[in-house]
């Protein structure tokens, strides 16, 4: 399968007003920029912002049934969250590894723990499509 990760913006400027359903973030020159569009080949869709120090982190994830924001970021780990030689770009980043995808899927859900209903119910749908 394929997943797709999108870069939404600054973390500190965008992650308290990000919200379900978001199609803008606010960029370092103070103006709204539109995300681009979502792949339709991606069944996993993750927002990821960047934190200062250069860190990436996850902070949405949807597979089209869901639209979850987290409360906690959490820092992507190259070789075990996307796999090793991704890069990141302004357009879509595109990751077929099901496997680094559901280790990402299992540390957002760690992570997030006080509210993991919505993360489970991700991971289970994309597991059972992983079973198919």
């Amino acid at each position: 399968m394929r997943h797709a990760f999108m870069y939404h913006g600054g973390l500190e400027r965008n992650h308290p007003a990000l919200v379900p359903g978001a199609t803008t973030f606010t960029g370092t020159d103070g103006k709204a920029h539109e995300l681009p569009a979502w792949p339709e080949s991606a069944y996993l869709r993750f927002g990821y912002m960047e934190k200062a120090g250069k860190k990436f982190c996850v902070v949405r994830v949807s597979d089209g049934t869901s639209d979850v924001v987290l409360n906690n970021e959490l820092v992507i780990e190259p070789g075990r969250h996307v796999g090793f030689g991704v890069r990141f770009s302004p357009e879509p980043t595109m990751v077929e590894d099901d496997s680094v995808v559901l280790t990402l899927l299992e540390d957002l859900i760690k992570r997030n723990s006080e509210h993991p209903s919505d993360l489970l119910a991700v991971r289970d749908r994309f597991k059972k499509l992983m079973a198919k």
